[in-house]
């Protein structure tokens, strides 16, 4: 069992719940743990995520559609409901914003079935992530939305390490300076593998498995 901790941030409403180790995910490994389970589905948190986020997108963004990637709904329910306050643009017609989640090929590869393509193609789509690191992911996203035919309005995330993605500017709550040693590395080039540190965790967005 890991040891998770509540670190207090400068945002009074949020919190980051970490665990320091060394945790290998799909793509990299990395010396924290970030937990956000709690944003992810607890509706308090969540308001509280998306009027953080929102704030990037008030005044000049068009947003159809919130492409939720990592179990992000609750969030990208409450970033529409926020986007679609007095305020904002949005040139859906029915005045709304569509939610939707992808699915993924045994590779990785994101796909929309048939009835969800037409809420992308020709949309400006908002990618919701809940954390952005090594960038494969919003990355793969970034090209769906592209390949679907529509249009990225914005890459958001909980948690970024970095600043953008294929050109799109990143938009996060938290970064590396809210965990100041936060250190992510290539598998084969680990510091931690080779001062032969166990890992502790396989972790990904949705949770970790202990080893």
């Amino acid at each position: 069992m890991i040891n998770m901790v509540k670190l207090p941030t400068n945002k009074s409403s949020l919190f980051l719940r970490v665990a320091k180790g060394h945790f290998a995910t799909s793509h990299s490994h990395i010396n924290y743990y970030i937990d956000v389970t709690t944003q992810k589905s607890r509706l308090s948190e969540a308001k509280a995520v998306a009027k953080e986020l929102v704030a990037a997108y008030q005044h000049n963004t068009i947003v159809d559609t919130v492409l939720c990637l990592d179990g992000t709904q609750v969030i990208g329910t409450c970033l529409a409901n926020e986007l679609t306050k007095d305020g904002f643009s949005n040139m859906n017609a029915h005045q709304t914003i569509y939610i939707i989640t992808p699915e993924y090929t045994t590779g990785s590869q994101i796909i929309l079935r048939d009835n969800l393509a037409p809420m992308v193609k020709g949309k400006h789509v908002l990618i919701l992530a809940a954390s952005i690191t090594t960038g494969y992911t919003a990355q793969a996203a970034i090209e769906a939305v592209n390949y679907y035919g529509g249009m990225v309005a914005g890459l958001s995330a909980i948690f970024a390490t970095t600043n953008e993605c294929l050109g799109i500017p990143v938009t996060s709550i938290f970064d590396p300076s809210s965990l100041p040693d936060y250190a992510s590395f290539d598998s084969r080039e680990c510091p931690l593998c080779k001062a032969g540190q166990h890992i502790d965790a396989l972790v990904n967005s949705f949770g970790y498995s202990a080893l």
